[in-house]
């Protein structure tokens, strides 16, 4: 049974553990030094979202794009679709890496070129 006192205790505690776990996650992205998440997509030249950055055309489903210089990072942020990175040129490469939908990642390793597809 819960008393009153219980519940004010965990409603009390809850919201505390909420904005460090915020402040957490808000100190990472800044240390990082990632540029702001802003709708779209966009891949790096850099790690940590730096360098040269490439828009993604994000309504071209299925088309692939090599890229000018190979990427390290990558963001997205779109409900619909996500990007598949390859290692070689003309999609090729044995192990395509995929985004989510919502991503802001360093990449295992530098991509030549993408293509985008439904999430």
């Amino acid at each position: 049974m819960f008393s009153s006192k219980t519940v004010f205790r965990g409603s009390a505690a809850a919201p505390a553990a909420v904005a460090a776990l915020l402040g957490l996650g808000a100190g990472s992205a800044n240390a990082a030094g990632w540029p702001p998440l802003e709708p779209g997509a966009r891949v790096y030249a850099g790690t940590d979202g730096s360098g040269t950055a490439t828009t993604v055309d994000l309504d071209d489903l299925g088309t692939c794009h090599t890229l000018a210089a190979p990427a390290r990072s990558v963001q997205v942020a779109n409900g619909s679709t996500s990007v598949v990175l390859y290692s070689g040129a003309g999609c090729t490469g044995a192990v395509p890496w995929a985004t989510g939908s919502l991503a802001q990642s360093d990449t295992p390793w530098a991509m030549r070129s993408y293509r985008v597809v439904p999430a």
